[in-house]
């Protein structure tokens, strides 16, 4: 069995597209997901799959959130070793100041080759954005609201779908993997 965290993009952020956790574990449950486990109200859950298409997973997963809660949400899926290799490749380790502002977005694929140019071409004086695979780590020293670099801006750039997690989730949901 491998553990599973999942990630959906856009639910209960301002009171937009609700969904209840209780309720997506459930869900989970019914689609064969063993032990599926919810971490705070951003839609993360956590839980085992003996299938390796993963790919198929996600559209099973977001198919399944359309049907019960009538929206779809974008699934963004790591195995508990990947989202081990995330905290391995944070390129702030050691800079403390920087983990209680930093900020990682899971990509649904890696992006294109030139995406790391564009990223570095955003009009930023204080942020620092680093691509590493399939993850943009990006430190926010005034937060994300007091950035002078829109979101929007920060997805054209990637090109890519990705779901927003703060590194205090990140570690949280890799000790919540690294039990199940």
């Amino acid at each position: 069995m491998t553990t599973v965290i999942s990630m959906l993009r856009g639910v209960n952020v301002g009171g937009k597209r609700p969904l209840k956790m209780t309720e997506l574990v459930e869900l989970y449950r019914s689609i064969g997901c063993e032990e599926p486990r919810s971490y705070i109200q951003s839609g993360n859950v956590i839980f085992g799959w003996r299938a390796k298409d993963f790919e198929a997973l996600a559209r099973r997963i977001e198919s399944a959130i359309e049907k019960q809660f009538g929206f779809r949400s974008g699934v963004i899926l790591r195995t508990a070793e990947e989202l081990d290799a995330v905290i391995e490749r944070n390129p702030f380790h050691g800079r403390v100041d920087v983990l209680p502002k930093l900020v990682v977005t899971f990509l649904a694929v890696h992006p294109a080759p030139d995406a790391q140019t564009r990223i570095d071409a955003l009009p930023s004086t204080l942020e620092e954005f680093h691509l590493k695979g399939r993850e943009l780590f990006a430190y926010f020293p005034n937060g994300i609201s007091g950035s002078k670099v829109p979101v929007s801006a920060i997805d054209r750039a990637l090109g890519v779908t990705g779901t927003a997690r703060n590194w205090n989730t990140v570690a949280k949901l890799a000790e919540l993997a690294r039990s199940l």
